[in-house]
């Protein structure tokens, strides 16, 4: 009986996180590299084939990450795995604006050089034209993501309002 307990104990443990958790912290992320490193260990046992939106958040862990990597080929080597990730669950999910909303929090605050800022516009059309589809939970966690976004105008921002 202790047995069973314990594996069933373990089984939790290693379960893919809770999304509503992971919509938490991803808000804080970028504020500190201790918030990265807690992001990227709390979703380390997410794999390729989990959900498509907590494989997006997984990327984006990686891409906030390689920020703190002190060599530039670590940075760039960790960068482009993030990036890789994260275009694979747009191209597994394209009509999935969570996934979309990461992609664009990401693109938005990366430095030009990465050259990984191509979909702004596109991500935040689909954004804009797909936010009304939405549940009452993700549409309030677009608009707080919307409304501090440097991507969408005071105007743009009217939609979430």
């Amino acid at each position: 009986m202790k047995l069973l307990l314990s594996i069933l104990l373990w089984i939790n443990f290693l379960a893919a996180p809770e999304l509503s958790a992971i919509r938490k912290m991803y808000a804080d992320v970028s504020k500190s590299e201790t918030n990265a490193k807690e992001f990227l260990d709390k979703l380390a046992g997410v794999s390729a084939t989990d959900d498509n939106v907590l494989v997006a958040y997984k990327a984006a862990s990686i891409l906030l990450d390689s920020k703190f990597e002190d060599k530039l080929r670590n940075k760039m080597e960790r960068f482009k795995e993030g990036a890789k990730l994260l275009e694979s669950t747009v191209k597994n999910e394209p009509n999935n604006i969570e996934i979309r909303m990461i992609r664009l929090s990401i693109q938005e605050n990366v430095p030009g050089i990465t050259g990984y800022k191509k979909n702004i516009k596109e991500d935040r059309a689909f954004i804009t034209a797909h936010y009304g589809e939405q549940n009452t939970t993700l549409k309030e966690y677009l608009k707080n993501f919307v409304l501090q976004s440097k991507s969408f105008s005071d105007k743009e921002k009217q939609f979430v309002k």
